[in-house]
This record gives C-alpha cells, sequence and structure tokens, in this order.
C-alpha cells in the first residue's frame, strides 16, 4: 500500500510513499500529512474470526491489510511488547460499567496511558528500520503530558536514534512531568518551554519543515522524524484497538454482530477519535463517533458548525490537560478523506494564514453525518468522577468528560464505549478534589497515597518509583531558543 499527501504533490517530494518511508520521514508537501492512499477492505467475516484471538492476532492481520512493507518477523517484535501490559493476554480491556455503557481502559501499558498502545509497538518498528538502513534520526516528539513518556519510554537507549521531547512548563501533571524528567536514556533530551502544548506543537512542526534545521542535523548524518500523531505510524496503532472495542463487546455477548454501537472519545489532537473514523470506514459497525472536549471547545465549534476559529483565542488550563489544544492537527486528515487534497489545502491554509477557515454548509452536514461533538468543564468532571467511584468505578478527569456526551449525543438506545486514555493516578490531584468535593491544593504524592488508601485503589509500582527518582532533565527555555537547545543535545551525545 502506498501513502499520499493531505494537501497534494508539489513535484518535489515523491507523489507516493511506502509505510516505511511515510514514518522515517513524515514531512509532506505544503505542510500536509501521509494518509493512505486506499483504505484496506476487510473481509465480510473478519470481526467475527477474530472473537476468539488475542490482540496481538488482531493487531497482525490488521497491519498486515494494510500491506506495509515491514517483515513479519519486525511485526511480532513490536507487537510482543503488549506482553509487558498488565495482562499480556488483553491489554485494552472492556469494562462494563452500566447496562449500556462500557469503558475501554486504554492505560494498562508503561506509562499508565493510551500513547502506550500505539508508541510502544511504533517505536519499535522504527527503530528497527532505522537500525536496519545503518540511518540515524532524530525522533521530535510535543507532548500535552502522555505522548513524552510514552515516546521516551519507547525509544529509550534504541540504537540510532535520539529524541527530543517538548512539553509546556506548568502545562502537565507532576506524574507525567517527572515520568519524563527522571528518563535516564543517554539518547532522550526532555526540554520545557515556556508556552503551551499549541506552541510545542507548532515548533514540532515547523521543525519538520525546516530546510535549514535538517541541513544542521545532516552535518552529523542524522535524519529527522516525529513521535506525533502528524506521523501515520502512530495512527496505524490508533485504529487497531476500537476493532477491539467490538470484538470485546460481541465476546461479551452484549451485542450481536452487525448491531451498531457508539464510541465516545476525549479528543485534543484527534488521533484517537480518527483512528475510529478509519475503522468505521472500514467496515467496523459504528453508529457514530461521538466527540467529547473540555472547555478548549474548538473540535466542538467545528463539527456543530463547520467554522474552526482560533482568532484572539486563549489556550483555558484545565484539569483535563492532555486535551488543552486548540489547533488539532488529524482534522486535517478527515477532511482529507471527505472532500480531497485541493479542498484539504484551501481549509489548512487559511487555518495557518486567518486563524480561521468554515466549511460550506454541505461540508458540515458530511462531517456531522459520523461526528457529533459536546464539551464540559471542570465541574462536570469532578462530579462525574465522585458520581462513577459512588457506584464502584474510578476514572480519570479525561474519561469523565465523556459522560456528557454519553448523557446528552445518543439519539438511539445503542451500546455505548467510552474511552479511558489515561489512569486517576497520572492525574491525583483532581481525582481527590472529586472525591472530596473540595478544591484544596494537593501534591501528586499526598493525593495518591490517600486515594489508594482510603478508596482501595491500586497504585502501580512505577507510579510509586517516579517520587524517588533523580531528576535528569531540567532545560526550561524559551519557544525561539528550541531549535539553539536540540542541536547542542545532538552534539553533545
Amino acid at each position: 500500500m502506498y501513502f499520499i499527501e493531505t494537501r497534494g504533490n508539489d513535484g518535489i517530494k515523491p507523489a507516493e510513499v511506502k509505510f516505511s518511508e511515510a514514518i522515517l520521514n513524515p514531512s509532506t508537501s505544503f505542510g500536509g500529512l501521509y494518509v493512505p492512499k486506499n483504505l484496506p477492505k476487510l473481509e465480510e467475516n473478519f470481526v467475527q474470526n477474530h472473537v476468539n484471538k488475542s490482540y496481538k492476532e488482531l493487531a497482525f492481520n490488521i497491519l498486515k491489510a494494510f500491506e506495509i512493507d515491514i517483515s513479519d518477523e519486525e511485526i511480532n517484535k513490536a507487537l510482543a511488547l503488549y506482553d509487558k501490559f498488565d495482562d499480556a493476554s488483553n491489554p485494552c480491556p472492556v469494562v462494563k460499567v452500566k447496562d449500556d455503557l462500557f469503558v475501554h481502559e486504554q492505560y494498562h501499558g508503561p506509562t499508565r496511558a493510551f500513547k502506550d498502545m500505539a508508541l510502544q509497538p511504533f517505536g519499535s518498528i522504527l527503530s528497527s528500520i532505522a537500525k536496519k538502513r545503518d540511518e540515524k534520526y532524530l525522533i521530535l516528539a510535543a507532548t500535552s503530558g502522555d505522548t513524552g513518556p510514552a515516546a521516551l519510554a519507547t525509544f529509550k537507549n534504541k540504537e540510532n536514534i535520539q529524541v527530543a521531547c517538548l512539553y509546556p512548563d506548568g502545562g502537565t501533571s507532576d506524574v507525567q512531568r517527572l515520568q519524563m524528567v527522571c528518563e535516564d536514556g543517554e539518547n532522550l533530551k526532555v526540554i520545557g518551554i515556556k508556552g503551551n502544548f499549541d506552541d510545542a506543537q507548532n515548533a514540532l512542526k515547523n521543525l519538520l519543515a525546516s530546510s535549514t534545521f535538517k541541513e544542521e542535523l545532516q552535518k552529523d548524518n542524522i535524519k529527522l522524524s516525529a513521535a506525533n500523531s502528524v506521523n501515520f505510524g502512530r495512527i496505524i496503532f490508533q485504529i487497531i484497538y476500537h476493532f477491539w472495542s467490538y470484538i470485546q463487546l460481541l465476546k461479551q455477548e452484549e451485542i450481536t454482530f452487525g448491531e451498531k454501537i457508539y464510541l465516545v472519545v476525549p479528543s485534543g489532537n484527534f488521533g484517537n477519535v480518527l483512528g475510529a473514523f478509519y475503522a468505521l470506514q472500514m467496515g467496523l459497525p459504528i453508529e457514530k463517533l461521538l466527540v467529547a472536549s473540555n472547555e478548549n471547545n474548538i473540535l466542538t465549534q467545528w463539527i456543530n458548525t463547520g467554522i474552526y476559529d482560533i482568532r484572539g483565542k486563549e489556550l483555558i488550563l484545565t484539569k483535563s490537560p492532555a486535551m488543552d489544544i486548540l489547533k488539532s492537527s488529524n482534522i486535517e486528515r478527515v477532511i482529507y478523506s471527505l472532500f480531497g487534497a485541493k479542498r484539504t489545502k484551501e481549509l489548512m491554509e487559511d487555518l495557518n494564514n486567518n486563524n480561521i477557515f468554515q466549511m460550506s454548509k454541505d461540508e458540515t452536514k458530511e462531517l456531522q453525518n459520523y461526528f457529533s461533538a459536546i464539551y464540559s468543564d471542570d465541574t462536570f468532571g469532578t462530579n462525574t468522577i465522585k458520581e462513577f467511584l459512588d457506584d464502584g468505578y474510578l476514572m480519570d478527569p479525561h474519561t469523565a468528560t465523556c459522560i456528557k456526551a454519553y448523557n446528552e449525543l445518543k439519539e438511539k438506545p445503542l451500546k455505548t464505549v467510552l474511552y479511558s486514555t489515561a489512569e486517576w493516578t497520572k492525574f491525583s490531584p483532581t481525582v481527590l478534589n472529586a472525591l472530596k468535593q473540595n478544591s484544596e491544593k494537593y501534591s501528586d504524592k499526598e493525593a495518591l497515597e490517600e486515594i489508594s488508601s482510603k478508596y482501595n485503589a491500586t497504585l502501580p509500582q512505577s507510579i510509586k518509583d517516579l517520587f524517588n527518582a533523580k531528576i535528569n532533565h531540567s532545560s526550561i527555555v524559551e519557544k525561539e531558543n528550541i531549535e539553539s537547545e536540540i542541536v547542542k543535545f545532538i552534539r553533545k551525545s
């Protein structure tokens, strides 16, 4: 299978590339993104045939359907990393919490967040390709809190790989920050920036497109790639677990094959729900994708009105910080899928140049055939956490935003799967505020200890160990100094 560019081709870059090239070199013409030339059509009985198969078997067969140019041996090696999750046979369990509501727990990997589901195997594959080609790569990662720890964990001490991870100083939880700054791999550099996640992501995109930065790297024979969901290597693994959601409901005899379900996804950069959109297009019986946002409700505005307007809009720092994003990268792939390269280029250039784009009424209606959206505030989130723990289920503040969508967006009485993208341990002060119904300031450590003891919640050893770990990264820089900080790192390494 070949991959093409969302904004069309400039006549300089290749018009289409294989999977390995798309993930090694994600920079495309006109600042666009790579997408599959065609999505694979799965066999009619594909889903039924996987009801009694493992997650790794499902993942292997979906990857093979994409005809990626990666050997079976390397694919299996990458997928074997799921064996290190809490339950090797079920790395992302689907848990029933109400008669028609199920939580897909995506946080059972090494960094306790959903990014492990994609980044663990993706990192293995990218590293193996680089080693096989005898090429050195700098991997850039920008994070609102979860991509960073997952990227650092998967690339730590990998041959031919260096990683520079950008995070907004003060814009992550303490646990997320410690997961990054305590990493001790010699090939890793963690940089706090004075700004927000959009600033970090813009810096990443600018560096990927910068010929001068690439020339600087070339002096050391280093090529450039990315671990964010701008890289389709991330997205391909984010398609798989939506099939797992449906298969688990079949296995639990909650639905019969062909019965449609709702998926509710907390959304910031739109990669998780993009994977669900692709799964729907590949034939998974999904009624609709329900997008849950926090008070940075730019996605709600776009889906409900067709207008994406960030003029004069200030990022709000919320209790669900992984969703504190205004410029959502992966909407571009949805726009391309629905309206083609010419229209995608027009809309993305409007956004880049004017901080706004507006789709037509017909385009908006087409978008709404697939998506509905709603947002909630922090008060709703904390009340929801308390309500669900009273019924025996502990969730994090991102998961809590999904309940608003579940309550208000469903139009049919269908079974619903919502995605829990992070474990409560990543945001324990907010969770403790919710459980105690107060607004006191707690440190992560005291909140973790109180919740685990008073509420009988399991505290993973990896989280406990963070508070005694040595801090190895202390760089905090202005946005304009990011490039020089990275160059210093690669020269020192």
